[in-house]
């Protein structure tokens, strides 16, 4: 064999080397598997979720202002118009997740002939955020990415590929798709980082700028406050009615009042968790 020949030989070897580790092309994602999703990285691919752990939209109590705004703008986007992302922020337990499938779901009664998607990310997956984008834009259906619990610590660079996808980069966010989170702080960030931004930077303003502009590219920003004592117990008498527990009136609010007050905090997941218990203690499947 000739030194050309022993050279072709060598090459082609290496080339079906390479082949053999390198891995396949990922397989266009099949959105009509499910109508949610939640994004995996390594390998890249939407994994489906047959059944969405959520509660109806009719039994979230107390967030009235937020459920409304939050419902028109999906339903805006299903129908193909222009809706703006939205971030669920303040007050932890009060329903923010539990809105956002709700509302997926009372979009997808109205409106049966939109492919209407939930695709949940985890956080620490954010820098994937462009990949998944690339996935989705040629697509003919309409996705909600939900984020659950966005928050960025001082030395966290994830916000920076967010911010990229939400309104900049040559691209922009393919007109298929709206990011929905939620958050326990306004501005994504600890209070006190921002304050430290400002006493020890060099040029202040513009440093917390960087770190609070994120938040500025969610059009709707919708708040949650701690509930009183009242859309408490209606909160747990919603659940009681929905699912069948009967119970004399003045023990469910006797009772209900002590396991809040075990708890020392108000909200849609203690009422939640109380009417858990309950539902037991009287033989009621849920």
């Amino acid at each position: 064999m000739t030194m050309v020949g022993e050279q072709g030989d060598a090459l082609r070897r290496i080339a079906e080397a390479l082949e053999r580790i390198s891995p396949a092309a990922a397989p266009a994602p099949d959105v009509n598997a499910a109508d949610a999703f939640v994004w995996h990285v390594a390998p890249d691919h939407l994994h489906p979720v047959p059944q969405v752990n959520r509660v109806a939209l009719d039994l979230l109590v107390g967030i009235g202002r937020a459920r409304d705004t939050l419902l028109n703008n999906t339903l805006q986007f299903a129908k193909g118009l222009p809706a703006n992302n939205a971030l669920l922020w303040g007050a932890r337990g009060m329903g923010k997740s539990s809105l956002v499938k709700a509302v997926h779901a009372r979009a997808l009664e109205l409106e049966p002939l939109s492919v209407l998607k939930l695709v949940e990310i985890q956080r620490e997956d954010l820098p994937s955020i462009g990949r998944l984008m690339g996935h989705l834009r040629s697509s003919k259906a309409r996705f909600i990415l939900f984020c659950d619990d966005l928050s960025f610590s001082h030395d966290d660079q994830h916000y920076k590929s967010l911010k990229a996808v939400l309104d900049g980069g040559v691209e922009g966010r393919p007109e298929n798709v709206v990011l929905y989170a939620t958050s326990n702080r306004r501005h994504l960030m600890p209070r006190d980082m921002i304050e430290n931004e400002r006493s020890s930077a060099i040029s202040p303003s513009e440093a917390v700028e960087e770190k609070v502009s994120l938040s500025d590219r969610f059009g709707l920003w919708l708040g949650f406050h701690p509930c009183d004592q009242d859309e408490y117990l209606a909160m747990i008498e919603g659940y009681c009615a929905a699912y069948g527990v009967r119970i004399e009136p003045a023990r469910l609010r006797a009772e209900a009042i002590e396991w809040q007050a075990t708890r020392g905090s108000r909200s849609g997941r203690v009422a939640w968790q109380f009417f858990t218990d309950l539902a037991g203690r009287e033989g009621v499947q849920i």
